[in-house]
């Protein structure tokens, strides 16, 4: 009896060890549970800083000239590439709406061929330039126009409705329809400032989009527009201005005069995945491939320089 009676106690003792050791084991089991939920909503934030230009964060809008917009695009696709995460959206508008929505805070970069200064309503002091480089402009007309070159008054003549037909000019008796740019447009503010003497254009088509104009005077016999360099393909024929090609080695030395900055304005200095990307558009590898490759000039190929008042003076 007194064997058994010690192996009773033995075993309630030892029950007791058990349940003890069951009860602490659930603490430890709680705070693992909870601990993977705090560690988990705080994993974004160590991502958020692990680099600008390897985040998503929000996209990058860029917004405005359509002269410049091939360059963007480009761009932005390898940039992209190279950074996965970033998001870069690249629209058209023209220059004028470039210029407004970066000011309103509404896009994160304008695009635009004219300086801030020149555009009224825009609050210039408050937006940073960045030029990421230069382009040409001349006046595109259709293959069937028989006609290469024109002086800057025949040019100005045909743009304000004086000159009518290709014959009076050295062509064939064929009508000039002429096809122009909205007022926001940069690409006609700096035609219309370099080539026409800032002389008011008469009515014709008028068209948003660069690539809507280089279709319709490919398509429309006698047609006479404008376009940047990079626009310019065998559907359309530039002609020269006073004997002068608008190539880049006449626009580095301003011998042909109708060119324009490309400028990407941002509000402020820009940060983080902006700021990369602007630099990555100034770095040799764009500038000297793909700048050069979609027919615009790298910034440093310029030999001279213009201000916002047109005044050009030699570097």
């Amino acid at each position: 009896m007194k064997k058994l009676g010690k192996l009773f106690m033995a075993l309630t003792f030892a029950g007791a060890l058990l349940a003890g050791c069951g009860s602490n084991s659930a603490a430890p089991s709680q705070q693992t549970a909870q601990q993977p939920a705090q560690q988990q909503s705080a994993t974004p934030a160590p991502e958020s800083n692990s680099g600008s230009t390897t985040t998503s964060g929000e996209p990058i809008t860029a917004v405005g000239s359509t002269a410049l917009q091939p360059l963007v695009e480009q761009a932005a696709k390898d940039f992209m590439a190279k950074n996965q995460g970033v998001q870069i959206q690249v629209q058209g508008g023209g220059s004028g709406t470039g210029l407004s929505q970066v000011a309103s805070g509404a896009a994160t970069i304008g695009n635009s061929d004219i300086f801030a200064e020149e555009k009224k309503g825009i609050p210039a002091n408050e937006l940073v330039d960045h030029k990421v480089a230069v382009v040409g402009m001349a006046a595109a007309v259709s293959p069937q126009v028989k006609v290469d070159n024109l002086t800057k008054q025949q040019l100005i003549d045909i743009f304000t409705g004086k000159i009518t037909n290709w014959k009076e000019v050295g062509g064939d008796d064929m009508k000039i329809t002429l096809v122009n740019r909205p007022k926001s447009s940069g690409t006609r503010a700096t035609f219309s400032k370099f080539a026409l003497d800032g002389k008011e254009e008469a009515e014709g088509i008028t068209e948003d989009s660069s690539g809507t104009v280089r279709k319709i005077i490919a398509e429309t016999p006698g047609a006479i527009g404008y376009l940047a360099l990079s626009y310019f393909n065998d559907s359309v024929k530039a002609l020269k201005l006073d004997g002068v090609e608008a190539n880049a080695e006449n626009i580095s030395t301003n011998k042909y005069p109708v060119w324009a900055y490309e400028h990407m304005y941002t509000k402020g200095e820009p940060t983080g995945s902006a700021k990369a990307f602007l630099d990555f558009i100034l770095s040799e590898e764009v500038q000297k491939k793909t700048v050069t490759d979609l027919g615009f000039l790298p910034i440093t190929d310029m030999k001279v320089e213009r201000d916002a008042e047109g005044k050009v003076t030699q570097k």
